[in-house]
């Protein structure tokens, strides 16, 4: 299963993830997200882990304070097709 870890203190390492959600059960792999530009954190997460782990990981750890923030910790959600983008297209006075 994969889970979503948001609300990620940008100084928490993948190494770090992988210590807190191995206490639950085996880490598969650890996915930081990272600004495609700039190459920073951009605090969250994706955890894999097998289902009765995962499951016992989001109950303990959903809420709970990880390096000075309170994590949102789920089921991560399928990635869907059409997700849209943040363009704007042009402006008016570009026509």
């Amino acid at each position: 299963m994969k889970i979503y870890v948001g609300n990620i203190n940008f100084d928490t390492d993948e190494n770090r993830l992988r210590e807190v959600f191995g206490a639950h059960g085996d880490v598969e792999e650890v996915t930081m997200i990272t600004d495609r530009e700039t190459g920073r954190p951009r605090g969250f997460a994706f955890v894999s882990m097998p289902d009765s782990a995962a499951s016992a990981a989001i109950e303990a750890l959903h809420g709970t304070d990880l390096d000075g923030r309170t994590l949102n910790v789920n089921e991560a959600r399928a990635k869907t097709e059409n997700r849209g983008g943040g363009g704007r297209g042009p402006r008016r006075n570009d026509w």
